[in-house]
């Protein structure tokens, strides 16, 4: 049976799956989960994901979510995929699982926490909760920093100072793709000023140019998954 992969192609761990994928010729059946029509909650999705959460994937012998697990089970999994994603070396393989165990408590809780307590609560007139959002950016630009400081030193292209990406720059770098997104198109909405969309990525030149290190080594299927919010910022830019 080919591998089905059940994503939302707007949520970022999804893209990362469909990129990891595509890059290593894993041969799957995209299943798109569409969040804003509630499709994640019916009755036939939670029975490949009882959280009703995207990603998700059934290859047959097993029902898997959660990204970094999936990410982690592909790289073991499927012949062929080379080495440098998850080396078999245990010390580096230790390494990538702690940046991965980082990253959802660090890097994307700053984000989500950011944007759900500001923008997105006056998007959708819930509550501004400002001491929460800036928490949220506090502990967002801590992270950003961190990346930097502690897994992007030196002239290495990818984190761990390697010359290769690993699991763990691909779940980073969509993380900040979307972040990214998000701040042009708020920006663009007239719901973010200028002085705040830099204040937040201005100093980080260092991830900037591992992004795009990351989009050239994964091309072009990196660009083709992003499609989807290169379109959404598009139309905002549209309605302006």
């Amino acid at each position: 049976m080919k591998m089905k992969v059940y994503v939302d192609r707007m949520s970022q761990p999804s893209r990362a799956i469909l990129i990891f994928c595509k890059v290593n010729g894993i041969e799957f059946e995209e299943v798109r989960i569409d969040i804003f029509k509630g499709q994640h909650r019916s009755p036939q999705f939670k029975e490949i994901n009882p959280l009703g959460l995207v990603p998700a994937i059934d290859d047959g012998r097993i029902k898997l979510f959660e990204s970094h697990a999936i990410l982690r089970y592909l790289a073991c999994a499927f012949p062929g995929v080379p080495d440098h994603w998850y080396p078999a070396d245990h010390i580096t393989r230790a390494k990538i699982n702690s940046i991965l165990d980082w990253h959802h408590s660090n890097l994307r809780f700053g984000s989500v926490s950011l944007f759900r307590n500001s923008i997105l609560a006056l998007v959708f007139g819930f509550p501004v909760n400002q001491e929460a959002a800036n928490k949220g950016e506090k502990l967002l630009c801590s992270s950003l920093s961190t990346i930097e400081s502690i897994w992007l030193k030196g002239d290495a292209k990818f984190l761990l100072g390697n010359n290769q990406p690993s699991i763990a720059d691909l779940s980073l770098v969509c993380e900040i793709m979307q972040l990214e997104e998000k701040l042009d198109i708020f920006f663009l909405s007239q719901l973010l000023n200028e002085k705040d969309r830099l204040r937040i990525m201005g100093p980080h030149k260092r991830i900037s140019q591992w992004v795009e290190n990351f989009k050239a080594a994964t091309s072009p299927h990196f660009e083709q998954v992003h499609e989807i919010l290169y379109k959404a910022k598009a139309k905002f830019h549209a309605k302006l």
